[in-house]
């Protein structure tokens, strides 16, 4: 199926989301530290409030406003407002100058929401391009998230009132790690599907809290964190950002009923649990998610074991709204090492030639679904092959077993290729990570004059524990093909991770001096 007709077809399955926010009036709806809790209710007037605000200041549908704030309430309830009244893309406020002026120009920004006192490069580089700049005056006596905004008008609102089902919500860009970053446009229907199939997976309920610690420029932390748990009229405490010092004081003021975060943070708690013993014991977790990287066994066996509570790890990406695939609470099962079984949109192991493979075969991880995006904007090229043989391709190599239930091998441009053999990154760190000395792995390629690539590994040590390149080493040579076994390994007291907390893999022998 080509791409336009793809397009056509998911725009007639689509269903709409009227209100996201779908909570009793007085049920509590944003929180956060030192702040009281704003409700359901008190969250649909703020959206309205700021409906009828962007309007008169010259933004309706379909026009574009970038989002700088910090992580925050403020920060969740501006991009509920926003996208319920235009389209938002809320951008890293750590972004250099050359990076927003990319960042700003390829969305199509009408205008950028700032802080009240923000006087940093986005500003600046609004003002170059001559994009209209609004500001977020947030009001700190009121409940958590509540906020005004002032600025010039910026023209004419392009349609007023609140969005509907097709109109796009959200623009967020992928990675871009090996080429120019994409535009993925996702639509209120694409957001509501997927906050309804988080929904459903978790099994989360009026009574749920969830406690987010993931950036809120990132699909993760929007969808998973504080649509899903909004649509399920739920609630979510919104902290300033992970901070694993902070994290225990978090869990005991919050009381939440689980957390979701990528497996670095994970290591980063367990690493200070035992010093907060009490903060852990005190702890009512429901479930803890890990998504957006592998989980490695080793880190979802001592989470499980020192917050007494299942580890749902999940598979998503930008493209999908989040949520592809997911691993069962009890009493389904949850395997570790794989991201579960289809958890919304349908799953399928593709050849490159087009055909489905079967349970046990490897291919390429290809998904559709309502919450798919209908296509990249402005990248004909990338969207002929991205949605080939009617299915969109995720990038991600990986296998099925006989109950359907994903394992992903790796990307598929992070495999190593050592003279014609081909090798997971990922089944070389779970070797690696039973290394009684290993905190954290990631292995990844590094140039070979003669092979092409050979393989690396860069770790982190356990507080406490010591081990030498030769030692980790020998113990890979024990548990893993001899091709397979780390040329280098080189240790440090922290991998470069990006700006999700990801471990990065490409780029990485490069960063270190490798090759």
């Amino acid at each position: 199926m080509a791409w336009a007709s793809w397009r056509s077809a998911l725009s007639e399955k689509s269903s709409g989301i009227d209100r996201i926010v779908a909570g009793a009036h007085d049920a509590p709806a944003i929180s956060a530290p030192d702040r009281t809790t704003l409700t359901h209710g008190g969250l649909r007037r703020q959206i309205d409030e700021a409906a009828r605000q962007l309007n008169a200041l010259g933004i309706g549908r379909g026009d574009r406003v970038a989002i700088v704030l910090p992580n925050g309430p403020e920060m969740a309830t501006a991009f509920l407002s926003v996208a319920a009244t235009a389209t938002t893309a809320p951008l890293n406020p750590a972004y250099r100058a050359e990076e927003l002026q990319f960042y700003l120009s390829d969305i199509g920004a009408k205008a950028i929401l700032v802080g009240e006192d923000e006087a940093g490069p986005a500003v600046t580089v609004a003002e170059q391009l001559g994009i209209g700049i609004l500001r977020l005056i947030a009001d700190h006596q009121a409940p958590a998230g509540s906020f005004r905004i002032s600025g010039a008008p910026v023209g004419e609102p392009a349609a007023q009132g609140l969005a509907e089902a097709d109109d796009i919500a959200l623009l967020l860009h992928t990675s871009g790690t090996t080429s120019r970053p994409k535009l993925v446009p996702l639509r209120h229907a694409n957001l509501a599907a997927s906050a309804r199939n988080i929904g459903a997976t978790l099994k989360l309920s009026e009574a749920d809290r969830c406690l987010n610690i993931m950036p809120l420029f990132h699909i993760h932390g929007l969808m998973a964190a504080v649509l899903s748990s909004l649509a399920a009229g739920g609630s979510v405490y919104c902290t300033p950002g992970f901070n694993a010092l902070r994290f225990f004081q978090w869990l005991s003021d919050a009381r939440p009923s689980w957390y979701t975060a990528v497996p670095t943070m994970h290591q980063a708690i367990l690493a200070r649990a035992e010093r907060n013993s009490e903060a852990v014991a005190d702890a009512a977790l429901r479930f803890i998610r890990s998504s957006s990287a592998s989980l490695p066994p080793q880190v979802m066996a001592e989470l499980e074991a020192t917050f007494r509570c299942p580890v749902i790890e999940s598979y998503g990406m930008t493209e999908a709204a989040h949520q592809m695939t997911s691993n069962r609470l009890p009493p389904g099962a949850r395997k570790a090492g794989s991201v579960g079984v289809a958890s919304g949109p349908e799953v399928a192991i593709m050849a490159a030639d087009g055909r489905l493979l079967p349970a046990g075969e490897i291919g390429e991880v290809v998904i559709r679904g309502e919450n798919v995006t209908a296509g990249y904007e402005n990248n004909l090229q990338a969207n002929e092959s991205a949605f080939a043989h009617g299915w969109f391709h995720t990038g991600d190599q990986g296998r099925m077993d006989a109950d359907g239930y994903l394992r992903v091998t790796g990307r598929l441009k992070e495999i190593i290729n050592r003279g014609g053999e081909k090798i997971s990154p990922l089944e070389v760190d779970e070797a690696l990570m039973d290394h009684p000395a290993v905190a954290q792995v990631v292995t990844f390629a590094m140039p070979h004059d003669k092979l092409g690539e050979d393989v690396a590994a860069a770790i982190v040590l356990r507080e406490g524990i010591s081990a030498t390149e030769v030692e980790i080493r020998d113990f890979a040579a024990g548990k893993l093909a001899d091709f397979k076994v780390p040329r280098r390994v080189v240790i440090l007291d922290e991998i470069p991770k990006g700006a999700t907390g990801k471990l990065q893999r490409i780029g990485l022998a490069a960063k270190l001096g490798l090759g």
